[in-house]
């Protein structure tokens, strides 16, 4: 009984990578970049690299990650890693409505050169289906701004860190590092 306990648990949890994996993988999907028209698939755009995809917001109190996430960005985008912003107003509305607006807050303010996608929803039935598949293989929903979901280069791998964990936490940039230097093995898409 015990054996068959824990066929079923791996079962589960295998689920969700079955699922994206069935769908051509988690990264083939296309976001206009902020006040864009134009789509970028994330899996022609990133595949390969490692990624910090965080939802962002600029009206909370931990809108000055901003900074930190653009001194991660900065430091390690030579070596195949990038942050992707998701604006969102999930949580108390503290997002702008307007994209162009939210484009000027996040460069003036914060300096923000990494790519800033079009405002989406990151939780609940009203999510994205990234972000659906990102709860759905960590078991982790974003709980508030800034909730940080660690890819790496397969395009599979990720591990999620809560909006509390700042860009230079420790363990967040030992991740990083350690993601960056496992091989590249980049994911099959579907046919």
């Amino acid at each position: 009984m015990n054996r068959s306990r824990r066929l079923l648990c791996a079962l589960v949890l295998l689920l969700p990578l079955a699922v994206v994996g069935a769908k051509g993988g988690l990264l083939d999907r296309s976001f206009r970049p902020l006040a864009g028209k134009t789509p970028v698939n994330l899996q022609k755009a990133y595949g390969g690299q490692v990624l910090l995809v965080v939802n962002t917001a600029s009206k909370c109190g931990f809108t000055p990650q901003f900074e930190g996430l653009e001194a991660l960005h900065a430091k390690y985008k030579g070596k195949g890693f990038a942050v992707l912003g998701f604006p969102s107003g999930d949580f108390m509305a503290q997002e702008f409505t307007d994209e162009k607006q939210i484009q000027e807050f996040c460069t003036l303010t914060y300096g923000v050169k990494f790519p800033m996608f079009e405002k989406v929803h990151v939780k609940g039935k009203a999510a994205t289906p990234l972000y659906k598949d990102l709860e759905a293989i960590t078991g982790e929903a974003p709980k508030w701004n800034f909730h940080k979901y660690l890819i790496a280069r397969d395009g599979r791998t990720v591990k999620a860190f809560g909006s509390r964990t700042a860009p230079d936490d420790k363990a967040l940039v030992a991740a990083i590092e350690a993601a960056i230097a496992a091989p590249a093995t980049p994911a099959k898409a579907a046919r």
